[in-house]
């Protein structure tokens, strides 16, 4: 069983949502995009907490991700990064959230060559955040996305304090570009596991289809998950209210 069962959410559509998530009693991962950070009204993530508080619900945070990478060797798209990091974290310790999940910002095309400068990068940035982090009282999960193996993902948070870091295992991305197989993922980072995102597709576009509407083989992910993280949050990632009533039918076989 996971430790928390959420849905995708999207904050601006966060309105139009927000009733059926609190009648359903769905513990919502809520996206965060730039454009939301830079007009947040604090008094409505504060209203929204304690909606959750009130019914007994829990939430994780998609940071945004757009141009951004803590890796990056350009100083002042780090320092961009760093900005919208810690407005993210900011809106972490309002909401209560248990995971904050950022992507990677690696790309074997852009830093092939580059490895060990973004690795050291990258643990640089996140040891600096540490402390806020701690402070927020979440923990902060690094999303696999064009990785093709394992490697850069585990130097990364081998060197990291597991207390505060670990992995969000994304089953779409994997299918998408992966060249290893489940099991040698899951042997590399499975103990680094925090959190999942569920979500199907047929290899070719991050189709973000329900739970067994793609050729992803949920049973052998779910079975790994259960094996390597059994405390790990899942999350469903349907883009639409349709699409996430049919994955969390179709999950309740694997829980």
């Amino acid at each position: 069983m996971p430790s928390l069962l959420c849905a995708h959410v999207p904050w601006p559509r966060l309105a139009e949502h927000r009733s059926y998530l609190l009648d359903e009693r769905i513990n919502p991962e809520l996206y965060l995009p730039a454009d939301a950070l830079d007009t947040l009204d604090t008094r409505q993530m504060q209203a929204l907490s304690d909606d959750l508080i009130s019914h007994g619900r829990a939430c994780t945070i998609h940071a945004t991700f757009m141009d951004l990478n803590p890796g990056s060797g350009d100083r002042a798209v780090r320092e961009t990064t760093r900005l919208r990091v810690e407005q993210t974290l900011d809106c972490a310790e309002l909401l209560k959230a248990r995971v904050v999940v950022f992507h990677p910002g690696y790309s074997r095309l852009s830093y092939g060559s580059a490895v060990d400068t973004w690795v050291a990068n990258t643990v640089s940035f996140w040891q600096q955040q540490q402390p806020r982090i701690k402070a927020t009282g979440c923990r902060v999960a690094l999303e696999n996305i064009f990785e093709e193996e394992p490697s850069t993902l585990l130097q990364v948070l081998n060197q990291l304090d597991p207390a505060f870091f670990g992995h969000c295992f994304d089953s779409g991305h994997f299918n998408m570009f992966c060249t290893v197989s489940l099991e040698e993922w899951f042997a590399a980072l499975g103990s680094f596991i925090i959190e999942s995102h569920l979500h199907d597709n047929h290899g070719v576009a991050d189709e973000h289809l329900p739970v067994g509407e793609g050729e992803i083989d949920f049973q052998k992910i779910t079975d790994l998950l259960k094996q390597y993280a059994p405390q790990s949050v899942w999350t469903l990632e349907a883009h639409s209210r349709e699409r996430l009533e049919r994955s969390m039918q179709a999950i309740q076989r694997y829980l």
